[in-house]
């Protein structure tokens, strides 16, 4: 596993698209609502900032690419030659998914540290770290289901948008409306409930157990996308 990851690293960064898509456009979007977190805050609050700034790399630096890369290597047969070998499947996709996971998770903590550095720390770190987790895993779940409805890596911009999209204007909705109304189906949304535990987490102000709560919807689409991954994915190109 880890000799895929170290291959697939090197040929993360020799890909300028990729690496513009997963690196610089998630932390500099990012940055912009760090820079401005007074102006956010006011229209949200801190917690949606955290929020924002999680599902936006999550969805391009981790979603996104990782549907990209999966379709680059079927296309290319890579994915048929690893099969080939003793690694099993999981250890194939762990390899071509860590990568981009760790990068993932080292652009979230640099991100939200700035954000705690500039306008105050979370009120529960621990709450945070959970949602963040529960917040990657459902969008690698949705990114193996996805690759399998995805041909090529050119067709990879279309088919990432529905979810890339849709988890930022969900995390959007929620972060400023709040869930005074409409609270159930805002939960039930893919990143719903992840970006009220996340803000719940910063904001501080609600019990931990309730909080807690909300893992549910969430680990409910990891479910759902695990399902959908194992019906649809493909290791060979469709003919």
């Amino acid at each position: 596993m880890l000799s895929i990851a170290s291959s697939e690293l090197i040929q993360l960064f020799r890909n300028r698209l990729v690496l513009i898509t997963s690196l610089i456009i998630p932390v500099v979007v990012s940055a912009y609502f760090v820079r401005q977190h007074e102006t956010f805050a006011d229209i949200g609050s801190l917690g949606y900032i955290a929020a924002i700034v999680m599902f936006t790399i999550a969805a391009f630096g981790l979603y996104a690419t990782a549907v990209t890369t999966l379709a680059s290597r079927r296309q290319n047969l890579f994915l048929k030659r690893l099969r080939s070998t003793a690694a099993s499947d999981t250890s194939i996709l762990a390899g071509l998914l860590l990568p981009v996971v760790v990068l993932a998770v080292v652009q979230v903590t640099a991100i939200l540290t700035a954000l705690a550095v500039v306008a105050g720390g979370p009120a529960n770190v621990a709450l945070l770290v959970v949602a963040t987790i529960a917040a990657l895993a459902m969008l690698i779940g949705l990114a193996l289901a996805t690759a399998g409805l995805t041909n090529s890596p050119e067709h990879a911009q279309v088919t990432t948008l529905p979810v890339t999209l849709g988890v930022i204007a969900v995390t959007t909705w929620v972060g400023i409306s709040g869930t005074e109304n409409l609270a159930w189906l805002k939960r039930l949304l893919p990143g719903g409930a992840a970006t009220e535990l996340t803000m719940n987490a910063w904001n501080g102000g609600v019990a931990v157990t309730d909080s807690l709560l909300l893992l549910a919807p969430t680990l409910g689409w990891v479910v759902i996308a695990v399902a959908l991954a194992t019906r649809l994915f493909r290791w060979e190109p469709r003919r």
